[in-house]
């Protein structure tokens, strides 16, 4: 059975979120108490305690996720140390934790990564008043051509159906006034700190750029689908820039599950909080079997 490991992007963070792996598992202790020295602040307290507000802020949110989800792979490749994945990809932040699966990193390197990511697009957050929303049901091609029409950016290819738009806020808001007018009712203004995966990111993807030319990331052991081209890199240079580019680029999601079911891929295994990747396989590969793991009970009932 060829296993296809998929890791949680922002927005799927709670409170308390991989409290019981601490709890129960030497793997996943090691994954927080390393992100706590790592950062020099105690996520994990954020983590399991909260405030919302406080583990929501783009600055703990992202690590937040990629260390739960790290904690996650760890406690499963310990109880099925048989079990390898045939590809990884990740949803935007996630595919850092994809990438570490497959070995292009360390825990530790993709913690600091992604503690300057965060803190890239944060700056960016504050620069701007960027707004995002989720457009259900309709026609992809007339979503990108009010888009270009307004001024603003396809953010998200999600699955069929679901496409997310970002941008300033004000011509968001004109974007979902105009897909309103030719027939759209099913769209969501979403609460976000910023106009993530669009033009008002790029001084973010130009920073992460300068960052990630500075370090050493080898070519995974597997192919991991990236965001930015919905196909593994071909290079380390290449790995680098797609990381860069999907800062303000768009996130092809439905594209990289097709490409690795395509290729081979059986089942979809999603590490991290919440269960939003197992949706979007629903509506994008309708009777593919997937299976969450992000808590104990998750680790106690999988079965292939």
């Amino acid at each position: 059975m060829k296993l296809f490991f998929v890791f949680s992007g922002q927005g799927a963070q709670s409170p308390g979120m991989g409290r019981d792996l601490y709890e129960n598992f030497e793997a996943a202790r090691r994954c927080f108490d390393t992100a706590d020295k790592v950062l020099g602040y105690p996520l994990s307290r954020i983590i399991f305690d909260g405030p919302a507000e406080e583990l929501t802020a783009t600055a703990n949110c992202q690590t937040a996720i990629y260390t739960v989800s790290c904690a996650a792979l760890a406690v499963f490749r310990e109880r099925f140390p048989e079990l390898a994945p045939c590809a990884a990809a990740g949803l935007s932040l996630g595919e850092y934790a994809a990438l570490y699966c497959g070995g292009s990193f360390s825990f530790e390197e993709g913690l600091r990564l992604l503690r300057q990511r965060a803190c890239f697009m944060d700056e960016c957050c504050r620069k701007t008043e960027g707004g995002m929303a989720t457009a259900l049901g309709g026609d992809p091609a007339v979503i990108e051509e009010v888009c270009n029409q307004i001024g603003i950016d396809v953010a998200n290819y999600n699955s069929p159906g679901q496409i997310v738009v970002s941008g300033p806020k004000e011509l968001v808001r004109r974007a979902v006034e105009e897909l309103r007018a030719r027939g759209m009712r099913k769209i969501v203004e979403l609460t976000v700190a910023g106009a993530f995966h669009s033009r008002l990111m790029a001084d973010a993807g130009v920073k992460l750029a300068g960052v990630l030319e500075k370090s050493t990331l080898a070519l995974p052991a597997i192919p991991v689908y990236q965001n930015f081209t919905a196909a593994p890199p071909a290079s380390e240079q290449e790995l680098k820039s797609n990381l860069a580019a999907q800062v303000s680029g768009a996130v092809r999601w439905e594209a990289c599950v097709r490409a690795a079911f395509a290729a081979g891929a059986e089942v979809m295994i999603e590490f991290g909080p919440g269960s939003v990747l197992t949706g979007l396989l629903r509506r994008t590969l309708p009777g593919v079997k997937s299976f969450n793991i992000n808590t104990a009970a998750s680790l106690d009932q999988f079965i292939l």
